[in-house]
C-alpha cells in the first residue's frame, strides 16, 4: 500500500515561524510533525510514501532524503502552484496509486490504528473512508453526518453555526480507492473537503466514517496557541513515559 503525506501548505497562520519553514517541519517532542507521521506509517508497514511540496521544499528534502533512514521510500512531488489536497493526488496519478491508498494531512499530529482503519474500509467496500475525530467546536473543520452503519450522508466544509450536522470532523486521514482519481479534474486545483467528497456523495458513491477512539486522535496545529498546547501535551507524555520506564 502507498500513502501520500500532504505537506505543501504555507502555514500562514503560524507566521513568522513558517516564513522559512514548512508547517509540517515544525518540531514537536524533538522531531518534525511530518516525521511523526512517517513513523506512524512505517510502524504499520507502509513503506512507499509520496510527499507533495511547495513552500520551502528543500527543508523537507534535506531532512528526509530518500527515506531510507526512516525505513521508508519517499517520492517527492513538487507543485510550483498549489494544487489542493485532491489535486496533489491527481498529479501523482495511477502510476503511484495502483491499489487502495492513504492520504494523510501531514501538518497535524495524528495517532491512528491504521490496521484497524484499513480493515474497516475493506469490510465496507466503499470508495473512501474518512477517519473522524469528535470535536466540540467544528466551524473551522470538515464535518460529516453519518447513518447507523457509519455511511457518510453529508459532508460540510467549515459549516456555519446553524448548519452543523454533527460533531464528527475530518481528521485528515483518508483511505481511497484508485477510481477516486476518475472524479478529480486534471490540471486545476481541487480539494477533497470542498470539491471531491461532496461530488462523490452526489454521484451516489459510498463513503464511510471511521471514528477515532481511545488512544487515537488528532491534534490540530493551526495557530500559535494550538502549537503551544500540543507541545505541552507531548512533553507531558514524554515525562510520563520516562517515569514509567524508571519504575520498570
Amino acid at each position: 500500500m502507498n500513502a501520500l503525506l500532504l505537506a505543501a501548505g504555507e502555514g500562514t497562520r503560524l507566521r513568522p515561524l513558517t516564513e522559512k519553514l514548512p508547517k509540517p517541519m515544525i518540531p514537536i517532542a524533538g522531531k518534525p510533525i511530518l516525521q511523526h507521521n512517517i513513523e506512524l506509517l512505517a510502524r504499520h508497514g507502509i513503506r512507499e510514501i509520496a510527499i507533495n511540496l511547495h513552500h520551502c521544499p528543500e527543508v523537507v528534502r534535506s531532512h528526509f532524503g530518500d527515506g531510507s533512514r526512516f525505513g521508508v521510500s519517499i517520492t517527492y512531488s513538487y507543485e510550483p502552484e498549489l494544487l489542493g489536497t485532491a489535486g496533489a493526488v491527481k498529479k501523482l496519478g495511477t502510476s503511484f496509486f495502483q491499489d487502495t491508498f492513504l492520504v494523510i494531512y501531514g501538518d497535524n499530529r495524528i495517532e491512528c490504528d491504521l490496521h484497524r482503519l484499513l480493515a474497516f474500509h475493506q469490510a465496507r467496500a466503499g470508495i473512501a473512508t474518512l477517519a473522524l475525530h469528535y470535536r466540540e467546536h467544528v466551524t473551522h473543520s470538515g464535518v460529516v453526518a453519518l447513518d447507523g452503519s457509519d455511511r457518510v450522508l453529508q459532508f460540510v466544509e467549515k459549516p456555519r453555526a446553524n448548519q452543523i450536522p454533527s460533531h464528527w470532523v475530518n481528521a485528515g486521514v483518508l483511505v481511497l480507492e484508485p477510481r477516486v482519481l476518475d472524479h478529480i479534474p486534471a490540471g486545476v486545483p481541487s480539494d477533497f473537503g470542498k470539491d471531491i467528497l461532496p461530488h462523490l456523495l452526489e454521484q451516489g458513491e459510498r463513503l464511510y466514517g471511521y471514528r477515532l477512539t481511545g488512544d487515537e486522535g488528532i491534534r490540530w496545529i493551526d495557530t500559535p496557541a494550538d502549537l503551544e498546547r500540543v507541545r505541552q501535551m507531548a512533553e507531558g507524555g514524554m515525562r510520563r513515559l520516562k517515569k514509567a520506564r524508571e519504575k520498570a
